[in-house]
């Protein structure tokens, strides 16, 4: 678990914690090595220990990495963004509020993404090595492959150019590649359908307005 005022850190699993709605969770991303990258801090909705429904909050503060020169991971190019040595730092996410639904056990969330007036945009199915919870979070390990889906049943692939480069840096192999293409196919089948999570669901939900932003544990920056 993670000990955010000290920064200490330990991989060993704790009996599973469930939030309450309005409580904080932290969303975590770890890679396969045990380090640590991206974490966005969440208010929860709703969480049965099986299934997370969250809000990452416009303006609220985020742990990422970038190269020790101070460039983000879209600065890089391609060759060099999973390799080399990443340095924590403080950042912002910006644009519009995100509601996220993690599935403890499955290799995916699904993000719905809105207008800055509200209005729903579309879904991203982020494609996701679930490592279970701690009791600050959910632990997930990034897919780098991901799908998008618009409101009208059409999708497409994300980021398949980026594949080669994870797993020649050693992000994951291809039995991890088989079960993320199989999930994003499983939630492929379901939004030609129309089923859930991608039947209109949640597309005109709002955050509670009363909700002040989560917080980033100062220990994170030191991980």
């Amino acid at each position: 678990m993670l000990n955010a005022s000290a920064g200490n850190l330990s991989l060993e699993p704790i009996e599973q914690p469930v939030w309450l709605p309005g409580e904080e969770a932290l969303y975590s991303f770890w890679r396969l090595d045990g380090s640590l990258g991206t974490v966005h801090p969440a208010r929860v909705v709703t969480d049965d220990g099986d299934q997370l429904l969250c809000w990452v909050l416009d303006g609220t503060p985020i742990r990422t990495t970038t190269s020790p020169d101070g460039r983000s991971y879209r600065e890089m190019p391609l060759f060099e963004r999973f390799n080399g040595p990443r340095v924590p730092a403080r950042s912002t996410w910006r644009g519009t509020s995100t509601l996220r639904l993690v599935y403890e056990h499955r290799w995916v969330s699904v993000w719905w993404f809105f207008e800055p007036d509200g209005t729903f945009r579309n879904w991203y199915v982020n494609l996701e090595v679930p490592l279970g919870r701690d009791e600050y979070g959910v632990r997930r390990v990034d897919g780098v492959l991901d799908v998008e889906v618009f409101p009208d049943g059409t999708w497409s692939w994300k980021d398949e150019h980026e594949l080669a480069a994870a797993m020649a840096a050693g992000r994951f192999d291809r039995w991890h590649l088989k079960q993320l293409r199989a999930e994003g196919e499983r939630m492929i089948a379901l939004a030609e359908a129309r089923l859930f999570p991608f039947d209109g669901t949640y597309c005109d939900a709002v955050p509670d307005p009363k909700w002040a932003l989560p917080s980033l544990p100062d220990g994170l920056l030191r991980l």
